[in-house]
């Protein structure tokens, strides 16, 4: 088994990752830790409160990468029926044993779900949906893993149900990987980024919709306060994390152009129509 360090130093262990998957023993390790269940509690709430379900009303909703069911007790919890889905039989037999009021299934998720359409209400999964990115078989590719998961988890979720996958992302061409997967399946969406200017406490929420077009949830930051972010195109969004900018506006015409000037090349002097989008044409 080992490590990855896919996020601040204090959460370092959620992101677990194994050749051969939690042994019984490791797995009881993860569930008895405070801190582990600490980090699951704070971070599935946030999820359940960024699928925007209606109050006071109970949902039935999917748990992928349950684990031992630390997630999908908050959800018990907050009166909702649940069916969680992970790779790891000995995760699974430990939920098992806590007697977890959920359903339990293993599968690999990148092999799809095997559920009806409209099945759920929901989805929420946390710290699981990067692994897809990794090709552990020389069969796996994660491309068709991503799409095949998103294609069979759209058909699963009622129409505009939403999904919400907490992730540590590698680097902003792994979130293109997943978020071009998930678009090219159908779902509609963007990044959430909760505390984006902390190293610590930074968490990415991919945020789908399932058939109809939703507005993007505020975004938490560090003094408390909230911030909307803007619902346009989500690769566009992942480029400006790279520290680009959109292809095609202003700052990166302007851009563009002060870097051919560096290199000696002719360009055509600035004026107030430089970048300036025009109407289209009909």
């Amino acid at each position: 088994m080992c490590f990855r360090r896919l996020a601040a130093k204090t959460e370092v262990l959620i992101g677990l990752f194994y050749s051969q998957f939690y042994n019984e023993e490791e797995a009881k390790k993860y569930t008895q830790n405070s801190r582990m269940i600490e980090i699951q509690t704070r971070m599935s709430e946030r999820a359940v409160e960024l699928l925007n379900l209606a109050e006071d009303q109970p949902c039935y909703l999917l748990d992928v990468g349950c684990g031992s069911g630390l997630s999908g007790d908050y959800l018990s919890e907050e009166g909702h029926y649940w069916v969680g889905v992970d790779i790891s039989s000995a995760m699974l037999n430990v939920a098992l044993d806590r007697g977890v009021e959920g359903d339990l299934m293993l599968a690999d998720m990148g092999q799809g779900l095997p559920f009806r359409p409209g099945t759920f209400d929901g989805c929420i999964s946390i710290s699981a949906l990067q692994w897809l990115c990794n090709a552990d078989k020389k069969s796996h590719s994660p491309p068709k893993r991503l799409y095949t998961f998103f294609s069979m988890l759209y058909s699963s979720l009622a129409r505009g149900a939403r999904a919400v996958f907490q992730l540590y992302p590698e680097n902003s061409e792994q979130l293109e990987l997943i978020t071009a997967q998930a678009m090219r399946s159908g779902f509609t969406g963007g990044m959430v980024v909760d505390y984006p200017n902390s190293s610590k406490a930074k968490k990415f929420f991919l945020c789908l919709f399932a058939g109809v077009s939703g507005v993007l949830p505020k975004v938490r930051t560090v003094a408390g306060s909230e911030c909307e972010i803007s619902a346009c195109g989500i690769l566009c969004r992942f480029k400006v994390l790279k520290g680009k900018s959109v292809k095609k506006s202003k700052d990166w015409i302007m851009e563009k152009k002060e870097r051919r000037r560096r290199q000696g090349k002719e360009v055509r002097a600035d004026t107030k129509y430089t970048g300036r989008q025009r109407r289209p044409r009909f």
